[in-house]
């Protein structure tokens, strides 16, 4: 089937596996890209990288990659150009790509010094095209779990209750869903056991929770108490998740860190 899009520059649509879920800290493991020409033609590429990092367990079961698979690899750093290359002049389309696989592109061209200048470039970002055509909302999820339509949507109550109405009927369509709330909420959310937040701006690192970002990634909470609490308190003013704020302010504040987690 031919792509019913007009070109006037190519169009590569890629997909990304990596370390883990966020785009600006986690690494490339895997990256596969089509490109489509104006005329129509398609080539592919797909780069199996060494990370440079250990593969949390939780991640490699998800698409299968391993240390061991990527432990012969070229890093991304061996591959940049030719990576660039390939990309180069090209518009930029995924599923999803415009908050994960684009930034985390982004972020592995600079750590070699090269720039993507996705600012300079289109974006067609699939997901995006299927949120528009099939709405997302309470309504659309009331008309198309319940069979009916949501009769004083954008009121409390009225929200509350279909909102209720959906997820049993969610059930009722899904019987392998989760059956206790904490299944559900790890099913909805994986959580990585090393991390202290949810967002793993906290992580346990060479038997020590530490920072896992910036700067200040790899230095434990511990040794900042001890010596940059400045950077502590920064940390709690500024615009981060609460959770991960919260176990700061507990250290700031009480001396008490969250409990080493149970690998």
């Amino acid at each position: 089937m031919k792509l019913q899009l007009q070109l006037d520059r190519p169009l590569i649509v890629f997909d990304i596996e990596s370390t883990g879920v966020n785009p600006r800290m986690d690494r490339i493991i895997e990256l596969a890209a089509i490109r489509v020409e104006p005329d129509g033609t398609e080539t592919s590429k797909c780069w199996l990288l060494n990370p440079g990092v250990p593969i949390p367990p939780e991640t490699t079961a998800i698409h299968g990659i391993s240390d061991e698979v990527v432990k012969d690899c070229p890093t991304f750093a061996d591959k940049a150009a030719e990576i660039a290359e390939f990309f180069k002049d090209c518009d930029l389309s995924g599923f999803n790509s415009d908050r994960f696989d684009v930034p985390c592109l982004e972020e592995e061209f600079s750590r070699v010094g090269l720039n993507l200048g996705s600012g300079d470039r289109r974006h067609v970002d699939v997901q995006r095209i299927f949120h528009k055509r099939e709405p997302r909302d309470l309504t659309a999820a009331v008309r198309f779990y319940c069979g009916r339509d949501h009769v004083g949507a954008h009121g409390a109550e009225a929200d509350a209750k279909a909102t209720l109405d959906v997820l049993k009927a969610q059930f009722e369509k899904y019987g392998d869903l989760p059956k206790t709330t904490a299944e559900m909420d790890e099913y909805l959310v994986p959580r990585d056991p090393l991390n202290a937040d949810r967002t793993g701006l906290i992580r346990w690192h060479n038997g020590a929770w530490c920072i896992n970002f910036g700067k200040k990634k790899g230095v434990s909470l511990k040794e900042l108490f001890l010596h940059e609490q400045n950077f502590l308190k920064w940390f709690i003013k500024g615009n981060f998740e609460t959770d991960a704020r919260m176990i700061v302010k507990d250290l700031l504040e009480h001396g008490v860190l969250p409990q080493p987690p149970k690998v």
